[in-house]
């Protein structure tokens, strides 16, 4: 190998786990939060009514059987109720996603040293398999996509390249500490790109959805809510 070809590839290395660990970050940080100043700008105080009790004891009365079966027939109708393999699935998929690498000790040892922040890391055995349980789940989403026609009617290529983007620091991940090809830093150099790639992508792509589904959560008010809702569309 050339010494130029060398002397290129351990520059890029050390910008990738340098200043651009500061890029993806800033850039992941301001999207973000222009997304949400956005966002919350769509949202008013829901026009409250208060409804008085009229003749009769019709409101005070206590709810029928039927009422007290609303809980159970309403989650037989959701998404959880109809299908709740999938719906672990896709639970699953979105937690590791977001937890997973805030607690792998690899990066933990890069934020202490970009930017003297340690925390708590989990056991290397266990954050590998968890590695794998997301690739398996990223998987799933990629069997359903190509082979359910329901799905695969409403799949376009930006659905393909946001799973494979999502996916692919874990895979990289995974070869990396598997050790599968001679050559680590190449493998570790684009595991650490594809996760700045994907931190930067977030605010400016479908990935956003992870953060506005909180807000719609415990924000808006509706029959899905969560929190308070004092907020409308």
């Amino acid at each position: 190998m050339e010494f130029s070809t060398i002397f290129s590839w351990a520059f890029a290395y050390d910008f990738l786990k340098g200043p651009m660990v500061w890029v993806s970050f800033i850039v992941f940080i301001f999207g973000t939060l222009f997304q949400i100043f956005k966002f919350s700008s769509l949202m008013s105080k829901p026009e409250r009514i208060r409804l008085s009790a009229g003749p009769g004891k019709f409101i005070s009365s206590p709810p029928s059987p039927e009422n007290k079966k609303s809980w159970y027939l309403r989650f037989k109708l959701s998404i959880a109720g109809v299908n709740p393999f999938m719906t672990s699935v896709t639970v699953v998929f979105h937690v590791l996603l977001l937890v997973l690498p805030i607690f792998v000790l690899g990066h933990n040892i890069l934020l202490n040293n970009a930017f003297g922040i340690s925390m708590v890391s989990l056991p290397e055995n266990i954050s590998h398999r968890l590695t794998l349980v997301v690739i398996l789940c990223a998987l799933i989403f990629l069997y359903r996509r190509i082979w359910l026609y329901r799905v695969r009617l409403i799949t376009t290529f930006e659905d393909y390249l946001f799973l494979i983007l999502a996916a692919a620091p874990f895979i990289s991940g995974f070869l990396a500490y598997e050790q599968f090809f001679p050559n680590y830093k190449l493998v570790i150099g684009l595991h650490i790109l594809s996760g700045e790639l994907m931190l930067m992508a977030v605010p400016f792509t479908k990935f956003i959805h992870m953060i506005f589904m909180l807000i719609v959560r415990f924000k808006i008010d509706g029959e899905y809510s969560l929190g308070n809702g004092d907020r409308a569309w």
